[in-house]
């Protein structure tokens, strides 16, 4: 391990993440609406210490490096995401009304992660300062903090393919055959263009500025933050309510679709847009548990079918893509749309966007493969050829992708257990302790139980947040970049 090379790579990292700091920081000093300053110091000091923090790892690790050898990239990547989330909680813990450590790295993981999960109970008795640095936090990890990364090393010299290629939303073929840096740069403008159109109708429709960024930041990140305790139905009853919503909708589908389909079509690739299938199965899988939803609520007699539609859309297309906005309270729906919505949390957005869950492409392996077992059963010598989104896949991808899915469903199961042994005696119930690792584990966010929708995670023991925080890292970088860090033979130097 080149240990000097990891700490000038995590010391700019920190650098980057310190710039954001201090720019909340700012904000707070200049914000015409509140006139608490509360949240100055906490973000200023916390931006200071993690830029000097920067500033001493870059030092130690001063040399010209050409490339960064893969083992380096993957540790980077690990280590990178729990720095970023250890020091974006220091502001939690300064402010007013303040955190405890434990819930302070809670807030901090979920936010760089795009979770969405929160242990805050009275968000409007924080300074907005702080709330906007929550949302800053979702949206350098919405792309990819590491992605983001990758655009600054451009500039500055220095392999960055490793760091690309290991950042979970971004493990494509197209981006290992394509000039890593360019494309990280290409995504990283459609990233701020999309987030400014966000933020600008959400502006037209009647949010304040500071909502406005906030929502967009969030959204386009899919990750769910809000500044209001009820979420997006804080706006439901406006006028433009259900404009906003759409508009979120939106928005919140197209972060959930791969970014790389906006660089191919920039780039006039019709042949590879007509050849995509991962987005046609989001969109239709969106589509038929929506009329899922609102068949199963609206048959029984239970639910209104006009208000139900509403509802049904937009909580069907916040599940999907893993960002966790509310308008209303989906546990009062029949137990039937429960199961709907835990599937298309768990499935979540596609690969190569900013949502959580397994992922479309995977779903769509597994279904493939599954059909081709079945008909080996009674052919056992036809021969398959497999594609998914025109692409060859072998048997090392169907391999890949069952050990990942079965890995997936062991550590859940086992994280189940321990929420269950942490909680002990805390009063939890079982459908809280499944949920709420379901939650965390799928970057997903609200779940069900005591951690559902209009509830939070604050009632957690300390021992639990902190070991949810870990399932959320495991999740965003599913699971391989984060569990290297436990390999003894990663870190032995050469």
């Amino acid at each position: 391990m080149n240990f000097r090379l990891l700490a000038k790579m995590l010391g700019l990292l920190l650098t980057l993440e310190s710039l954001a700091m201090l720019v909340c920081g700012c904000f707070a000093i200049l914000d015409p609406v509140e006139s608490d300053v509360s949240a100055v110091s906490p973000l200023m000091t916390a931006g200071v210490v993690t830029l000097i923090a920067g500033v001493l790892l870059i030092i130690s690790g001063l040399g010209k490096y050409d490339r960064i050898p893969r083992r380096e990239g993957v540790v980077i990547v690990g280590l990178g995401w729990l720095l970023c989330a250890g020091f974006g909680a220091i502001p939690f813990v300064l402010s007013e009304p303040g955190l405890t450590l434990e819930a302070a790295l809670f807030e901090s993981v979920s936010g760089f992660t795009t979770t969405g999960a929160t242990v805050i109970d009275d968000l409007q008795s924080w300074p907005r300062g702080v709330l906007l640095w929550r949302s800053v936090s979702q949206w350098l990890g919405g792309l990819g903090i590491l992605v983001l990364f990758v655009a600054i090393l451009s500039m500055i010299g220095g392999g960055a393919k490793s760091l690309f290629r290991n950042e979970s939303s971004f493990q494509s073929g197209e981006s290992s055959s394509a000039r890593i840096r360019d494309t990280a740069l290409t995504l990283l403008r459609i990233y701020v263009v999309l987030t400014a159109i966000c933020m600008l109708g959400l502006r037209y429709l009647g949010m304040s500025w500071f909502d406005a960024v906030n929502h967009a930041f969030t959204c386009l990140a899919t990750g769910g933050f809000s500044p209001y305790d009820d979420s997006i139905g804080h706006f439901s009853d406006w006028e433009t309510g259900l404009m906003i919503e759409i508009w979120l909708e939106i928005f919140m589908i197209l972060g959930s679709i791969s970014f790389l389909i906006y660089a191919v079509a920039m780039r006039g690739n019709w042949e590879r847009l007509r050849r995509e299938e991962e987005a046609k199965w989001y969109l239709g899988i969106i589509f038929l548990a929506t009329a899922a939803v609102w068949l199963v609520g609206v048959l029984p007699g239970e639910l209104v079918p006009g208000e139900t539609i509403r509802s049904a859309v937009f909580t069907v297309i916040s599940s999907m893509s893993t960002t966790g906005y509310v308008t209303t309270d989906y546990e009062l729906w029949p137990v039937g749309t429960h199961f709907i919505l835990l599937g298309l949390m768990l499935i979540g957005g596609c690969a190569g966007s900013t949502s959580g869950g397994m992922k479309v492409s995977r779903l769509i392996l597994l279904v493939r493969s599954a059909f081709h077992e079945i008909v080996r059963a009674f052919r056992p010598n036809q021969i398959f050829r497999m594609q998914v989104n025109g692409n060859p896949i072998d048997d090392a991808a169907r391999a890949q992708t069952v050990m990942f899915v079965s890995l997936f469903a062991i550590m859940a199961m086992g994280s189940m257990v321990m929420v269950a042994i942490l909680e002990s005696g805390n009063g939890g119930d079982f459908e809280t302790m499944v949920s709420a690792v379901l939650a965390t584990f799928g970057n997903i966010g609200p779940g069900f139980g005591e951690v559902g929708p209009t509830d939070n995670f604050s009632h957690l023991r300390p021992g639990t947040h902190a070991f949810l925080s870990l399932l959320m890292v495991l999740g965003r970088l599913e699971l391989y970049a984060v569990l290297v860090l436990f390999v003894p033979a990663a870190w032995k130097k050469y």
